[in-house]
């Protein structure tokens, strides 16, 4: 008989070679979770307690759920898949938008969240995967961890510390993190809260050899997403010859994964990634690198599903507007976040917004922010907000 710890090490090791390089897997289900006597704390420094959220259920025009009450199958072809990551800086901000998801939605119980969680975490992806099953019970979901070692190689500095962070290149090797059976997903940052029901972005149809489908930005001037020497450089910028590019955020995208696997996109991504380590071309962390595949052969998607930029530059964090028009989805790209700035009390017009969706318990009294609004947000309210962007 081998020792315990030596028994440990084997059965690791053969887990590693059995599971794809990416990642490890916890599979949640959608039972009640015992809380054992121990509440909803995180027992980590920083962290505290979120609020149970209502428990969301399908209305009568939905589909039938099978085995509702036991383990269910993220293969089942009637989920809306989405992705998000999971780590405990934005925390926070990723259970306001599942929140916000579940309360938009039309069929709550047909949405599949699939949660990407770094491997050395300061909360371990166990803590997490517990957490979310308490904060939402019915809740299908799946938690991911990403081996930070597949990309910590490739990444070089930003103008912003935090996007240099391996969790954000996660989206990148979706394709190989989720179980093969998902053949499409949408993406979407831990910043975003959902005003409009998901199943209209997820309808989004991808045509011809489309592989994701974002809103375009055609206005914005391209050129500042790429360095002097990218420009000046005649092969180089030879990959933009045959094709208009448009600025796109990478926040908020339905990819076919099916395609995405079929053409290697994670490699053709990984090979602008190493150029940028020989060649400094860009200075935004990972998104250049999706536009230098992708500007150009985006499915559009109507603004109304990324109001982006809410967060200001990435430097200072300013306030700002909405973009004139309907919105279904909010997004505070840039550095300031709207927990942050609601608990310094220096709050956005537009972090008001977020406020209802936050689950988040302050403190020892366990007072929750937000609880003064209860209040839906709709696009039908959000109808009189008007703006540009700075």
């Amino acid at each position: 008989m081998l020792p315990f710890r030596l028994r440990v090490v084997v059965l690791f090791l053969l887990v590693s070679l059995i599971l794809p390089p990416f990642c490890l897997c916890i599979r949640s289900f959608p039972t009640r979770p015992n809380d054992g006597g121990d509440g909803l704390g995180l027992g980590l420094d920083g962290l505290s307690r979120f609020a149970e959220a209502p428990d969301y259920r399908n209305g009568k025009e939905c589909p039938l759920m099978k085995n509702k009450e036991s383990y269910v199958s993220s293969c089942d072809p009637s989920f809306i898949h989405i992705a998000m990551t999971l780590d405990s800086e934005y925390l926070r901000g990723s259970m306001a938008a599942v929140h916000s998801v579940l309360r938009h939605a039309s069929c709550p119980e047909h949405v599949f969240f699939h949660f990407v969680s770094a491997e050395f975490d300061p909360a371990s992806p166990r803590v997490l995967t517990q957490l979310v099953r308490s904060t939402f019970p019915s809740l299908n979901f799946k938690v991911y961890i990403f081996r930070e070692d597949t990309v910590i190689n490739l990444i070089s500095s930003s103008i912003r510390q935090a996007l240099e962070n391996p969790l954000n290149y996660a989206r990148n090797y979706l394709g190989d993190i989720l179980d093969s059976c998902v053949d499409r997903v949408i993406y979407l940052d831990s910043d975003v809260v959902v005003v409009d029901d998901i199943v209209k972005l997820w309808e989004t149809n991808l045509t011809s050899t489309r592989v994701i489908g974002a809103p375009e930005y055609c206005h914005a001037n391209f050129t500042k997403y790429f360095t002097a020497p990218f420009w000046s450089d005649p092969v180089l910028s030879r990959v933009f010859s045959t094709r208009k590019p448009c600025y796109f955020n990478t926040g908020v995208m339905v990819m076919d994964l099916v395609k995405w696997r079929e053409g290697n996109y994670r490699k053709r991504i990984e090979n602008w990634m190493e150029v940028q380590r020989k060649k400094r071309i860009y200075e935004l962390g990972s998104l250049p690198p999706f536009l230098l595949v992708f500007a150009g052969h985006v499915e559009p998607i109507h603004h109304r599903w990324n109001q982006h930029g809410l967060g200001g530059d990435n430097v200072r964090g300013s306030c700002r507007p909405l973009h004139p028009g309907p919105v279904s989805l909010l997004h505070w790209s840039g550095k300031g976040k709207p927990w942050v700035r609601l608990d310094i009390k220096k709050p956005c017009e537009v972090d008001r917004l977020w406020e209802p969706y936050d689950l988040f318990i302050h403190g020892k009294d366990h007072q929750r922010l937000g609880s003064r609004s209860t209040t839906t947000t709709s696009s039908d309210t959000l109808a009189g907000y008007s703006g540009y962007f700075l």
